[in-house]
């Protein structure tokens, strides 16, 4: 039986740690009569990116990412290598969570299993859920009722296996497919829309130079003493034009807006969530 919950996430723009943190909660509640303690760990910032967690058999480890094409988001995929490790002989029980912003999740819940499965863990439930998109108008209405109703089934599943007294078992996820390529982004003329090198750009009529863009950019990618320059890598995750309090920021390159226009058109109806 476990006696300590750990939620776990990286999560630019928090939707990703709200999920994560609420799925954690509501599971410690469940066990609060046993005694239960649940804390939190975030290495969505570089001021977390170098700590090192290890956790034993009798934790269970909630462990959230969000979906960037289809996969976990690559440059935050060594955090998850580097920084984490459960209990290499009897294994740490795990629950992994994605989320997607309503176009689909691909192989990321699929990846996200066997990378934590590489550093001793054992993951057996995992979901993925929509959320509205980081930077196209979609997926706005969730969490809809379905996707609650899909959270709860994981809550209820997770807590009936691990009072059960049955060895846990690995999730299957989508019949154990393997992890896909990349999903390619498509512009409104379908074609490849390549803009891995596009940066936010900063409206200098209303920054008012707070160094806020700075202080969330999960890469450290901003200059905050002029933070009109990006000198860092920029994986579009959107948090500093989400957390901007003047609407400064913003993106112009062309291939960018015509994959978001795309997304727009193409992904109106509403995903479904999934568990496992």
């Amino acid at each position: 039986m476990i006696n300590h919950i750990a939620a776990i996430s990286f999560s630019p723009t928090g939707r990703t740690e709200t999920l994560v943190r609420e799925f954690g909660k509501q599971l410690a509640q469940r066990f609060q009569e046993e005694g239960v303690t649940l804390d939190f760990h975030s290495f969505t910032l570089p001021k977390d990116q170098d700590t090192l967690h290890s956790f034993g058999p009798h934790t269970l480890v909630v462990f959230g990412m969000p979906t960037y094409a289809g996969r976990i988001p690559n440059k935050a995929l060594p955090f998850v290598q580097k920084l984490f490790s459960g209990d290499p002989d009897r294994k740490t029980p795990a629950v992994a969570l994605v989320t997607f912003g309503n176009r689909s999740y691909d192989s990321s819940l699929t990846e996200l299993r066997d990378e934590l499965e590489k550093k001793d863990f054992l993951v057996f439930a995992a979901g993925a859920f929509a959320a509205p998109h980081a930077f196209a108008a979609i997926g706005r209405e969730h969490p809809t009722e379905e996707d609650r109703a899909r959270f709860r089934e994981l809550l209820d599943r997770t807590e009936a296996r691990l009072r059960s007294g049955k060895p846990l078992e690995r999730v299957v996820i989508k019949g154990d497919a393997p992890v896909a390529p990349y999903y390619i982004p498509l512009g409104e003329d379908g074609q490849p829309a390549k803009f891995l090198k596009a940066k936010p750009k900063t409206d200098l009529t209303r920054c008012d130079h707070c160094g806020k863009c700075a202080k969330v950019c999960p890469m450290g990618s901003i200059n905050p003493d002029n933070t009109d320059e990006v000198p860092g890598i920029c994986i579009k995750c959107q948090a500093c034009i989400q957390y901007c309090p003047q609407g400064a920021k913003y993106f112009d390159d062309p291939r960018f807006l015509s994959h978001k226009a795309m997304l727009e058109k193409s992904y109106q109806r509403t995903a479904g969530s999934e568990v496992f």
